[in-house]
């Protein structure tokens, strides 16, 4: 049976995508800070299906323990998924570099240390596949969320560079642009229903990405249309949005 490695693995998103690659016959690490928020879910899905799941401590700003995480997976993991993120409050981020600096290195410099470590043993072994659940937020810097957003534009362009890097030894490179997605990181925020996703569909889209070698995927068609017109607002108009 192969493996999926899911990094954050106590989200809302990564409980989805667990639960859908198991379902699919693989078996799952699950990988997170805190180990004993992941046991419930370890027992639910090993009862369910015929999947070994195997929980792991790890600490997306610990980047020191990367390589030894990594190292001391066993077997390694055919596909490796990097769920892990955080919103956090863009005002209050804006007053307080010790909560900015916690939004830029959770979602861009956490994810490029493990992620680094992953791309060298797959290019070694030749093959592998590697998961980013990145934003629509990082195509265009916007007045509500540009801390968060800047690092989702840099994880894009690591996983886009990463993806080009990596073609020729066989290793394929998957991005995930969800759009907005009803989690416990976003339920104090209005959404709208039409625009929104459900975890369970970015899970499918997920697994759908990987067994189909997609490059670049949005949750939601609608959202690559929908950033495409921002992404084209011209400067002068756009910085006298309120978006």
């Amino acid at each position: 049976m192969p493996t999926a490695l899911i990094l954050g693995a106590a989200s809302d998103m990564a409980i989805a995508i667990a639960e859908k690659f198991a379902s699919a016959g693989y078996n799952i690490q699950l990988a997170a800070r805190n180990v004993t928020r992941l046991e419930p879910l370890q027992s639910d899905l090993a009862i369910k299906y015929t999947s070994r799941v195997s929980i792991h401590e790890f600490d997306a700003l610990a980047f020191d323990t990367h390589e030894s995480f990594f190292e001391e997976l066993e077997p390694k993991p055919d596909v490796t998924i990097c769920v892990f993120g955080l919103l956090g409050e863009n005002e209050k981020a804006v007053e307080d570099w010790t909560q900015a600096s916690k939004i830029i290195h959770t979602n861009y410099t956490g994810a490029v240390s493990v992620l680094n470590i992953v791309a060298r043993y797959y290019a070694s072994a030749n093959e592998g596949v590697i998961v980013g659940i990145s934003s629509v937020a990082g195509i265009r810097g916007r007045q509500s969320n540009y801390l968060y957003g800047s690092a989702k534009a840099g994880f894009t362009a690591y996983l886009s560079g990463l993806r080009n890097s990596l073609y020729r030894k066989g290793v394929h490179v998957v991005t995930v642009q969800p759009g907005f997605v009803y989690t416990k990181m976003t339920e104090n925020i209005a959404l709208p229903k039409m625009l929104t996703a459900k975890p369970e569909e970015v899970a499918d889209a997920v697994y759908g990405a990987v067994k189909n070698k997609k490059n670049v995927v949005f949750v939601k068609w609608f959202w690559r249309y929908i950033m495409l017109i921002i992404k084209n607002i011209p400067e002068f108009m756009f910085k006298k949005l309120k978006l």
